[in-house]
């Protein structure tokens, strides 16, 4: 047996606790790591991602004389290039950094413009580690929007259009699912939902607005908030679907739940703004200066309102759906989406398909495709509003005055639009712009509508 002196186990203990104190320090030393970094601009506002090897502390403050956001994060090094970044879109100038206090790094963001900053952390998800974000968000701009966006249901003869609000889920930073192949749903929704706005434009009586018009995020109650301010008569949010195992597959349409419903009415009655800023929409309810017992019932009735229309909507989508694709469900399902509940607005969301299907994944991601989706969604929107349209709008009007007689016909084989117009004493041109055709081209199995001579 091995004997140490007195010194000797002095100097071992010594030595041994010196080395735990270096050990347990090691991870502070080393710091985070900004791996990556992204920039998402946005009509109102640009985000700011740093992909980050761990949570950090950070801070940030903004400068004036001249404009400047400083970013400070705590025992952070940075192992990306901020110069590589394309700034254009973004009130950003340019993106300077240095290490301070050791072991922090001070990220500066020259500005063109004063804004209002914003930050949080995002915690890993199945794409992303850890996120640092900042949003820049321009509320001049915004404001600006918002005094010059147009009231598109103004109009005195009693002839104004429908309004649809068309919202393509995620965008930015936020993918949605993304297919076998690498399809992102943010992607794939963001050209369907532009297809789907354009047939809308395209037919006589309606006008369509996007909630978003390229690759940026908008929070969910953005969206119903933006279908608001454009006096939405129904809001239509699409998205596709994905599950953990590549077979289910087939589009599907949903509406807001009741209990969903419950739930949002205590919102509304317990945020005073919402109070006041409830007008318009469908129901054109507005709580303003209502005891909380006539609120509640007035709330509860436009919201269940709200849902029977979305149901209704929804109904005839999902019919005009299964006539181009399969149906995952073929009865309207009902959730309780954030995006659909807008206590006086009807709302929908169209899950086009499932993006975590291969072979759906590759249907999804053509144009062909989304046109006959697309197209199938706008001739169950047209049948629901063409049986029950808004007071004060041009379908109104036609349906009082006898002009919107309709019949339907299914496009069989061999069969010409121009041979249809013929049979049906009706004009290719008038066939086009009632259906809401780019061209003449029909398939077989399209419904299409023949207006009364």
């Amino acid at each position: 047996m091995q004997v140490y002196s007195m010194k000797t186990r002095l100097c071992l203990r010594h030595f041994f606790g010196l080395l735990a104190l270096i050990m347990v320090s090691l991870p502070a030393n080393a710091g985070v790591d900004i791996e990556s970094v992204r920039i998402w601009p946005a009509p109102d506002h640009t985000r700011l991602v740093l992909d980050m090897g761990d949570a950090i502390e950070h801070n940030i403050f903004s400068l004036s004389g001249p404009s400047r956001l400083v970013i400070d994060l705590a025992n952070t090094r940075l192992k990306t290039d901020f110069a590589a970044l394309d700034l254009s879109g973004s009130p950003i100038r340019r993106i300077r950094s240095a290490p301070r206090n050791g072991n922090d790094l001070r990220v500066v963001l020259d500005l063109k413009k004063d804004i209002k900053p914003r930050s949080f952390q995002l915690a890993p998800n199945q794409k992303y580690g850890h996120r640092l974000v900042v949003d820049l968000i321009e509320e001049g701009a915004r404001q600006a929007r918002e005094e010059s966006r147009p009231t598109v249901t103004d109009n005195t003869n009693g002839k104004r259009d429908i309004v649809v609000v068309v919202d393509a889920g995620h965008g930015g930073e936020d993918p949605g699912a993304t297919g076998p192949r690498g399809a992102r749903e943010k992607d794939v929704v963001l050209k369907m939902a532009r297809i789907l706005a354009d047939m809308i434009e395209q037919k006589p009586g309606y006008t369509a607005k996007l909630t978003r018009t390229g690759d940026y995020y908008i929070d969910l109650r953005s969206r119903t908030i933006l279908a608001r301010k454009h006096n939405a008569d129904l809001f239509v949010s699409v998205h596709a679907d994905a599950f953990r195992t590549p077979e289910p597959r087939g589009a599907s349409v949903f509406a807001l739940s009741q209990r969903g419903a419950t739930s949002e009415t205590a919102r509304w009655l317990a945020q005073s703004e919402n109070r006041s800023d409830l007008i318009g929409g469908a129901g054109g309810v507005s709580l303003d200066g209502r005891d909380d017992t006539l609120a509640g019932v007035l709330l509860d009735l436009s919201m269940t309102a709200s849902i029977n229309s979305s149901l209704g909507v929804g109904s005839e989508v999902l019919d005009q759906l299964g006539g181009v694709a399969k149906l995952h469900k073929r009865s309207v399902e009902q959730a309780s989406f954030a995006v659909l509940k807008s206590p006086d607005i009807p709302s929908i969301l169209v899950e086009a398909g499932f993006i975590s299907n291969p072979r759906e994944e590759k249907y999804l991601t053509t144009s062909g495709y989304q046109r006959k989706l697309a197209d199938a969604v706008v001739r169950g929107i047209d049948d629901y509003f063409q049986k029950t349209p808004p007071p004060g709008t041009l379908l109104a009007w036609q349906k009082r005055n006898g002009k919107n007689e309709v019949s339907q016909y299914r496009i069989q084989r061999g069969d010409t639009l121009s041979g249809v117009a013929r049979r049906t004493q009706t004009s290719v041109s008038e066939l086009m712009q009632y259906n809401g055709l780019n061209d003449d081209r029909v398939m077989v199995g399209q419904t299409i509508r023949i207006p009364a001579s």
